[in-house]
């Protein structure tokens, strides 16, 4: 009995020694830490970093590098871990190319709306989903919509989705907007999501676009309208970069599971100029090793959202 209490102890001990708090509290990564944001947002940092990891047993199956790094790209930015805020989250993806599993940076649709109201172009943006029976007329040519919105907000809230609109408005008045219908979104998450095909074929919900569909839709129109028409800021330049991917130490973003292969002109305030860059996303196509990168996410990934 006293042999078997000893070994408990030790595996305890063993397991404290691992703990990303105890990771972050390292001289050589704390002194990173404040390096990059301060000694005053450090500590804050850290307690929330460190609660992010202990309340989400899949995110401690990630290596603490990895996990550190898509936080840094959260903090630089400005935003929130919480998953109740929506403005980015820090997710678990098994690596099959290094096996290893890594905690990507995934950007909420609410970190974009803070992210672009944050420049000061913008004087209005909302993304909204429209249902059933409130669709008269869109008109892309002139990008006029339509709608009648159910009133009552819970029978509109039961009510099935068919479509997803998205605009901002400049504040010197350029308007701009889109409209996609629920399948064409349906056809976008199965074309760009290696996970979403998976979910769909083996009728899992471990992606994203599986436990909140709405979500993500939100995500894509904002990501679709600001890359495509609107003024981005280097701060929102950086998270659209970083957005579904590992962040390497050096700063390369490794991209898993994000499939989206477009070119987007970004125009940038950088020294008050505009400037078009353009942001290549790394494609992930379908191979003999996409099998085993599936079975492995279905089994390391656990989903914020859920």
């Amino acid at each position: 009995m006293a042999v078997s209490n000893s070994l408990v102890k030790k595996e305890n001990e063993i397991k404290e020694m691992n703990t990303m708090s105890t990771y972050l509290t390292q001289d050589l990564v704390k002194n990173k830490i404040i390096q990059m944001i301060g000694s005053e947002k450090g500590s804050r940092f850290i307690a929330a970093i460190s609660s992010a990891v202990t309340t989400n047993p899949a995110l401690q199956e990630c290596t603490q590098g990895s996990i550190l790094n898509a936080a840094l790209v959260g903090e630089s930015l400005n935003l929130s871990p919480s998953p109740q805020l929506g403005q980015y989250y820090l997710v678990p993806f098994k690596n099959t190319k290094i096996g290893v599993t890594v905690a990507q940076f995934q950007l909420g649709y609410k970190g974009y709306v803070q992210l672009a109201i944050r420049s000061g172009y913008y004087k209005k943006m909302n993304v909204l989903a429209i249902k059933e029976g409130e669709l008269i007329k869109y008109d892309p040519l002139n990008e006029e919509l339509q709608v009648q919105l159910i009133e009552d907000e819970e029978i509109r809230e039961n009510t099935e989705t068919i479509g997803y609109y998205a605009m901002f408005e400049y504040e010197n008045g350029f308007r701009k907007s889109i409209y996609w219908s629920k399948k064409k979104m349906n056809a976008h998450a199965q074309k760009y999501s290696t996970a979403y095909r998976s979910d769909l074929k083996y009728n899992n919900k471990y992606s994203f676009w599986s436990s909140d569909f709405d979500g993500m839709a939100y995500k894509t129109m904002l990501r679709q309208l600001i890359s495509k028409w609107g003024i981005m800021s280097i701060e929102l330049e950086k998270a659209v970069e970083s957005d579904m991917g590992a962040i390497q130490e050096g700063g390369q973003v490794d991209y898993i599971d994000n499939v989206e292969d477009e070119q987007m002109n970004i125009t940038t305030d950088k020294d008050n100029k505009k400037e078009e860059v353009i942001v290549v996303e790394k494609s992930t196509k379908q191979n003999t090793n996409e099998v085993e990168e599936v079975n492995n996410y279905e089994e390391e990934y656990q989903d914020p959202f859920a």
